[in-house]
Formats: C-alpha cells, sequence, structure tokens
C-alpha cells in the first residue's frame, strides 16, 4: 500500500510512524507512507497556502490552488482521497478494515478553518473524522489513521491472528479483560478460570466479561446492535 499525506506540518504526520511496528512495516515495503508540503504546490513567491473566508467569519481558510494542484499531480486511477476534517463520518473499524483494502491513499490534512469547499466536492472520495473533538492540525489525525490502516496489512503484526480477535472486531463488544503473569500481584488474583486449562468455559467467560465492559465503558454499542 501507498499512502501520500498532503499537510503543512509533515514533520507531525510522520513522527509517530516511525517507531514500533509501523516502521517495521514501512522498512518491510508493506506500507510506503510520504509526507508531503502543501507549500511545494503554492506558486506565489510567498509560498502562501491560506486566505480569509469569502463572506467573512473568524479564521482562515486552505486556498484550492495548491491543494488542487497536490491531488492531481499524487493521484492515480486507482487512488482514494480522503480529508481529514471534524466534519466528516467518525473513524470506525468497519471502515479501517475497507480502506486497507486500497493500494494508494491520499491523506488531504485540513488545518484553520478546513479547506475551500470546492476542493471537497471535485476532488474528495471520503471526509473523514477521527473523533468528535477538534485538533490543532490534521496530521495528526492522519498519523492515527495510518496507523490504524497499516496495522491490518497482511505481514504488519507478528501474529496474524492479532487484529481478528481484539476490540470493534465485534463492532458492538469491546475485549474482554486481559491478565499475565504473576498470577498473584498485590493480593490480586488472576480469574480462576483462566488457570483451568478448559477452554469452553474461557471462551464462556470471556464473552460474559465483554459484554459487562462494554456496558460499562460503552453502553452506546449496545445500544446500535439493538
Amino acid at each position: 500500500m501507498r499512502i501520500d499525506i498532503i499537510t503543512l506540518f509533515p514533520e507531525i504526520a510522520l513522527a509517530p510512524l516511525s517507531e514500533s511496528i509501523i516502521k517495521r512495516a514501512r522498512e518491510a515495503g508493506i506500507a510506503e507512507v510520504r509526507a508531503h508540503q502543501l507549500r511545494d504546490w503554492a506558486e506565489d513567491k510567498h509560498h502562501k497556502t491560506d486566505d480569509y473566508l469569502c463572506g467573512g467569519g473568524q479564521g482562515m481558510l486552505l486556498k484550492p490552488e495548491p491543494l488542487f494542484a497536490a491531488i492531481e499531480e499524487l493521484r492515480t486511477p486507482s487512488s482514494k482521497t480522503i480529508l481529514l476534517t471534524p466534519q466528516g463520518a467518525v473513524l470506525k473499524q468497519a471502515l479501517v478494515r475497507e480502506l486497507a483494502t486500497h493500494d494508494h491513499l491520499i491523506l488531504v490534512c485540513g488545518h484553520y478553518e478546513g479547506v475551500d469547499h470546492r476542493v471537497i466536492t471535485e476532488l474528495i472520495d471520503l471526509e473523514l473524522s477521527i473523533g468528535d473533538y477538534i485538533l490543532t492540525n490534521g496530521a495528526i489525525a492522519a498519523a492515527v489513521l495510518c496507523d490504524a490502516v497499516i496495522r491490518l496489512l497482511p505481514g504488519a503484526l507478528g501474529d496474524a491472528r492479532s487484529p481478528e480477535d481484539e476490540s470493534f472486531s465485534d463492532p458492538n463488544l469491546l475485549e474482554a479483560p486481559a491478565y499475565t503473569k504473576p498470577v498473584d500481584f498485590r493480593g490480586l488474583q488472576v480469574p480462576d478460570v483462566l488457570l483451568s486449562g478448559h477452554h469452553a468455559k474461557i471462551e464462556e467467560w470471556k464473552k460474559e466479561m465483554a459484554l459487562k465492559r462494554t456496558q460499562a465503558n460503552r453502553p452506546d454499542l449496545l445500544d446500535s446492535s439493538q
């Protein structure tokens, strides 16, 4: 997979992708990630990428000229172009899995008050938000999306089963609590059933605990399953 990130802050986008699992996936050629400086496509002498809003309003808006030039240069017939914006659909694991099937993603990072809407209507395939909150810039969101997608690519994780058995693998249940050694830590015990070797009972316990954890932390997931 190839991912191109268009941003005013390439270093912010790439920093979280330069360590650990994602770094190894990039080094292995599983994913190619490039972050591009939007100013490189600004043709005026000051490399200006933003301007005031037509009709008034606070803040600045990313101009259409450099964004059109950047996207049109980078995209191919197989590209999917995504704008990271608080106004987008909220990212879910099912969508992450779908995005992981594409050969090429172009991630456009919003900044200031966003982007000129003509960019959205003409060039954007998907407006996407990583949550109902505001960040200083979309490069952070782009890094989050890259991490979520790349870890699902074949070979990115050491255990191929890892992405199949985790929170949101079932969209309506969180994972059950997990434990490791020591069995007794400060008087806190690993549940006996997990030490029993009885796989059917362990699975039954995990389902029960997953339901309780979801009810406590994310009851909205259970409501959406009704």
